[in-house]
């Protein structure tokens, strides 16, 4: 900013326009979604008779279940998502270049469609046998796997290539093999990016709803389905408690799993 704007006078005004930006387009709608949270009613412009009463809701009975669904899928799609995107990561850096353009592609694919239509594949693809997941927890979680596997592969992707392969051309010269390089040098030095990766699929999992409406049963719904619902019904109080709620849980795991990774880094 300060190559474009030279006086201090631009500075601040660059600044307040951004601050408003953000105002706007960020706290506003999330100030919203907690005023309505607490809120008994809200028939003037400001929410009244304000209270607990919503929350407490949120973290029983249906939402709760809902909300751990959400964390078991969340915790689980993020795993598999990370085991697969890393050794996708790792055996493409062996590969030709060629193959390497082709499983960026395809790994980066679920990104370029809509939500929805991955959600219909997955359905399809596995709603007969020999592989039959419909009405399972299972193709949730696979879903979900698929959505954010792009992710945990680009993240450890981009740490493969600031990687300095001095690390491992001395560990080999030293008679290190293949395995002993991967589990000693390689992932110590990716676990950075790799608690980066678990951080955002676990974020971006615990408030997928587009794939989510087409795959999931009865017995296995997360917490935006069912804030959807309550939206459609008309619940809107009870739906902003339940936002509420999952924005502050996802934010916990994240703050987790930064400090994870915050001591990862420093070893």
């Amino acid at each position: 900013m300060s190559v474009l704007v030279w006086t201090a006078r631009g500075k601040a005004l660059v600044l307040g326009v951004f601050a408003v930006v953000v105002a706007v387009v960020f706290v506003a709608p999330i100030a919203t979604v907690i005023a309505a949270a607490l809120a008994g009613s809200w028939t003037g412009p400001l929410p009244s008779d304000l209270g607990f009463s919503n929350i407490g809701n949120a973290l029983s009975g249906e939402q709760a279940a809902s909300l751990s669904v959400s964390l078991q899928t969340a915790l689980l799609a993020g795993a598999i998502s990370l085991v697969l995107g890393t050794w996708a990561a790792l055996a493409s850096r062996e590969s030709p270049t060629w193959l390497r353009r082709l499983t960026d592609a395809v790994f980066h694919l679920p990104v370029a469609v809509p939500s929805v239509a991955v959600g219909l594949g997955v359905l399809i693809a596995f709603n007969e046998r020999p592989l039959l997941l419909g009405g399972t927890k299972w193709i949730v979680i696979l879903a979900h796997a698929v959505l954010v596997l792009a992710y945990a592969f680009s993240a450890v992707s981009a740490a493969l290539d600031w990687l300095d392969p001095a690390y491992r051309q001395a560990a080999q010269s030293l008679g290190a093999g293949p395995v002993r390089v991967l589990c000693q040098i390689t992932l110590p030095l990716l676990l950075p990016a790799l608690g980066a990766a678990a951080g955002l699929a676990v974020a971006l999992s615990m408030g997928e709803l587009g794939a989510t409406i087409m795959v999931y049963p009865a017995t296995w719904k997360t917490l935006p389905v069912s804030i959807f619902a309550q939206t459609d019904r008309g619940e809107v109080f009870d739906a902003a408690a339940g936002t509420t709620v999952l924005v502050v849980v996802t934010l916990v795991v994240l703050v987790v799993l930064g400090r994870i990774r915050g001591r990862a880094a420093l070893r």
